[in-house]
């Protein structure tokens, strides 16, 4: 089976379970400052398994595409990737442990779907610990399908429990399926024999809701929520050793190999930074098609590195033209992948054209690197410092190999010691504020939050009337505190225009208008007027949000119930955020502590 066969079979085996397609979101989280990227597909999803209702019902299935870069070093392996594929399919608040697991089972084995050996199949469970106990169900449902106990395998939290996504939210133990990789015949269990079993799925059972005590309280609403990788299951089914082996990889690592050759390297000393290249160009390739660009800070910062981490590994590999190679690159996965995702073919131009500038950016910064190098070199008498290399690594991408290179030209040696300790503390540093700013989750649902995301609604509402219809949103970030938004205008407001947007949106909240929201067809949101992008982000229903006379915008929620719960609004700053593109930053202040959430309208 091909990659596409195996996605489209996985779409129709949950169709016929009477699972809506629903499709995948942005690899850039919306409303969402606790992300990067997209990491999982539950992410568009969590106010969902809170209990808001879907408006395609309570079974979903759907293909997300993923960004994780916690792996990054273990991309180029047979398995690891920086982006990939998810197959996912939804339970909420309907199936639970027993329709989950024998519908895994099912499209694995069933000659009709995968039809995989069982015999080359194992799983693990969750042990239990003080917070929950070992989950002996999913155990007990497994042998009644013919999985021998042998096979099932018992791992704690740290293996085989999902969530909550940030600090708190919905999370619960989960049950992962694993294919042999090992050598002979299979035996043991993930548990006892972890490098020779790769896992393909998890079913995650989401039990519980964990608080910012810490506690973990039984959910009212049990959900489900699976995973298959596509490429990794694409290798089983293929039967190649290797995820970048599959026929959706290939053609990218023929145009990397095409550049490649290295006069007395076999292929065994260049494979993996081959793998890098194409890995880390079609992840590129994914974000620039959903419009990041590369930067100093955030989705552009991860973008920018892996766009250079891939030129730095061509340059080992003796390929000098980092823009015509990640040009071929690029080529070869729109053309790979821009059947299913077509917003690749329609935004070839511009993803050649930054992945262009970027890769003669770079050169630049390796001539301006060169130079202080020399700088450098002249002032050492036996090594470069630590410090120094890691100057070079951090400031102008050049890799400690490089670095190592052309001091052996002068006879010099390199502290890699203390280029590790210097490396090792600024991954302490970038983890730490990643860890701040980035919980590697959804969100939260505090009352402060949805306030504020209310709040974006009637600014966006205030700013098309005062600055005109053609305003549209290009973006927000909300958390407890504040919140941004990102709006498309040629140039600075002034006072009175700020103003007066902070009138009509203090306007709408003295109202005290109803919140309230109606589920219809993409057709219908058009017909009635209401604000959104119309393109393939959404499914057939969506849902409406009414603010009174104020707003009427597509949304997934959740809002306050009443605007008079907002309190006060309050821009704190106007500024340029791109070319073409103000940001806002405001706030809200007073309001009642606890409040209501918008409903749906009857």
């Amino acid at each position: 089976m091909t990659t596409a066969d195996i996605r489209s079979a996985y779409l129709e085996f949950f169709r016929s379970k009477g699972h809506a397609v629903i499709p995948g979101s942005s690899l850039v989280p919306e409303n969402d400052p606790t992300v990067l990227f997209t990491t999982a597909g539950m992410h568009p999803l969590v106010p969902y398994l809170m209990g808001q209702s879907h408006p395609m019902g309570k079974r979903l299935t759907d293909v997300q595409l993923c960004i994780r870069t916690q792996d990054i070093d273990e991309v180029g392996d047979s398995s690891h990737l920086t982006c990939f594929e998810m197959l996912g399919n939804w339970s909420l608040g309907d199936y639970f442990k027993q329709g989950a697991i024998e519908m895994s089972f099912e499209f694995l084995t069933s000659k009709q779907w995968l039809g995989i050996d069982r015999n080359m199949l194992a799983v693990t469970c969750f042990e239990g610990d003080k917070d929950a106990p070992k989950d002996e169900e999913s155990a007990r449902i497994w042998e009644s399908l013919g999985m021998p106990r042998a096979r099932i395998g018992f791992l704690p939290k740290a293996k085989n429990w999902w969530g909550p996504a940030g600090k708190t939210g919905p999370c619960g133990p989960d049950t992962e399926m694993f294919y042999w990789v090992g050598a002979g015949q299979p035996k043991g269990n993930p548990a006892t024999h972890d490098k020779e079993w790769m896992e393909i799925w998890n079913d995650v059972f989401m039990q519980y809701n964990k608080g910012e005590d810490g506690t973990f309280v039984p959910l009212k609403q049990q959900n489900v929520d699976t995973g298959m990788g596509l490429e990794r299951v694409a290798a089983v089914m293929q039967g190649v050793a290797s995820v970048y082996e599959t026929d959706a990889f290939q053609p990218m690592m023929r145009a990397v190999a095409a550049s490649a050759a290295v006069p007395g390297r076999v292929e065994e000393d260049t494979i993996r930074d081959q793998r890098i290249i194409v890995d880390h160009l079609k992840a590129a390739v994914f974000m620039l098609s959903d419009g990041v660009r590369p930067s100093n800070v955030d989705q552009g910062y991860v973008l920018r590195r892996v766009i250079r981490r891939a030129i730095r590994s061509a340059k080992k590999l003796g390929m000098e033209n980092g823009s015509e190679l990640s040009g071929s690159v690029a080529s070869a996965v729109i053309s790979q992948y821009g059947g299913f995702y077509q917003k690749l073919q329609k935004e070839q131009a511009n993803i050649l054209d930054a992945l262009h500038h970027e890769a003669d950016a770079f050169a630049k910064a390796l001539m301006e690197g060169e130079k202080h190098f020399q700088k450098i070199a002249e002032r050492s008498t036996k090594h470069i410092a630590g410090i120094d290399a890691f100057h070079l690594y951090d400031t102008y991408g050049f890799p400690i190999e490089m670095t190592r290179e052309m001091a052996n030209e002068r006879s010099l040696s390199v502290d890699e010691d203390g280029f590790q300790k210097a490396f090792s503390e600024h991954q302490s540093l970038s983890r730490a504020g990643a860890e701040k700013k980035f919980a590697g989750g959804l969100a939260d649902h505090s009352a402060e939050t949805t306030k504020l995301h209310t709040a974006t609604h009637l600014l966006n509402a205030a700013l098309r009337t005062v600055l005109g219809d053609a305003v549209s949103q290009k973006g927000s970030n909300i958390t407890g505190e504040r919140l941004r938004f990102d709006f498309n205008y040629p140039e600075k407001m002034t006072p009175e225009q700020i103003k007066k947007v902070e009138e009509l949106v203090n306007a709408a909240i003295a109202a005290d208008a109803p919140v309230s929201y109606s589920v219809m067809t993409v057709d219908e949101a058009k017909t009635q007027g209401a604000i959104g992008v119309f393109d393939s982000k959404y499914g057939e229903k969506v849902k409406v949000y009414t603010m009174g006379a104020f707003s009427k915008e597509i949304c997934g929620g959740p809002h306050v119930a009443r605007t008079g719960m907002l309190g006060s609004f309050k821009i704190q700053k106007e500024e340029s955020s791109s070319a073409g593109v103000r940001r806002i930053k405001a706030v809200v202040s007073g309001g009642p502590a606890e409040i209501e959430v918008a409903a749906e309208k009857v």
